[in-house]
């Protein structure tokens, strides 16, 4: 199991190595929403960026993980970051974590083909036996989008972490194996080509309105 730098695409999100040539982009998606003020997630403020993509890329160098810029294909803007961590290679097991979307891209395809292309990639690239996840305790939203990925609920870490803001937090582990990845893989596909399909009638309504109403439309 080695962690090169490889490009995964699916067909609304593209996830790039992070570099420096991402910094604006990731400073424009931590700006909408402002999500350093969120206190349960781990969003860098834009003054902490530079430092946030030195870490990440030494952390590649030595082994250890491989950050992603997350790309929205269709406008080509950076719309967040993503990353393998803790990799493990005698026990052939790693981490997804440091996920953060920009506001306007949150409860989009974006972040549930992201992690498709992940798992994929952990799975049947590096050949891994588990992959985990992470949460804060009192991230209800992040927790309950993990287990809808069709991960399993392994227990709570208490005092875990330490937030910046000093607070101490409790995880909630979340797990993959090898031999569950089959049928995650399958209901990730089937979630994503049902939710295809919505956008895609959604829009085609919002057409066939412009249509009836052209001059006081502007869907």
């Amino acid at each position: 199991m080695v962690l090169e730098k490889v490009i995964l695409e699916g067909d609304v999100v593209r996830l790039e190595p992070l570099s420096e040539s991402h910094r604006y982009g990731l400073i424009e998606a931590i700006s909408d929403g402002e999500l350093w003020k969120l206190f349960v997630t781990l969003a860098p403020r834009i003054e902490e960026i530079d430092q946030f993509i030195e870490t990440a890329i030494a952390a590649h160098l030595n082994g250890d993980g491989l950050a992603f810029a997350t790309i929205d294909r269709a406008s080509g803007r950076v719309v967040g970051t993503t990353r393998f961590l803790r990799a493990d290679i005698p026990h052939q097991r790693i981490e997804i974590g440091f996920t953060f979307v920009a506001r306007s891209y949150q409860k989009t395809l974006i972040n549930t083909e992201a992690k498709l292309l992940m798992l994929t990639y952990a799975f049947e690239g590096l050949g891994v036996n588990r992959v985990s996840l992470l949460a804060d305790y009192l991230n209800i939203q992040s927790r309950n989008a993990i287990l809808r990925l069709g991960a399993k609920e392994e227990g709570i870490m208490r005092s875990h972490m330490v937030m910046p803001d000093g607070r101490v937090r409790d995880s909630v582990l979340f797990s993959i194996i090898k031999n569950e990845w089959p049928g995650v893989k399958q209901n990730l596909h089937f979630k994503l080509a049902a939710r295809k399909e919505s956008v895609a009638n959604t829009d085609l309504e919002a057409c066939l309105h412009c249509a009836q109403a052209p001059i006081h439309c502007d869907a």
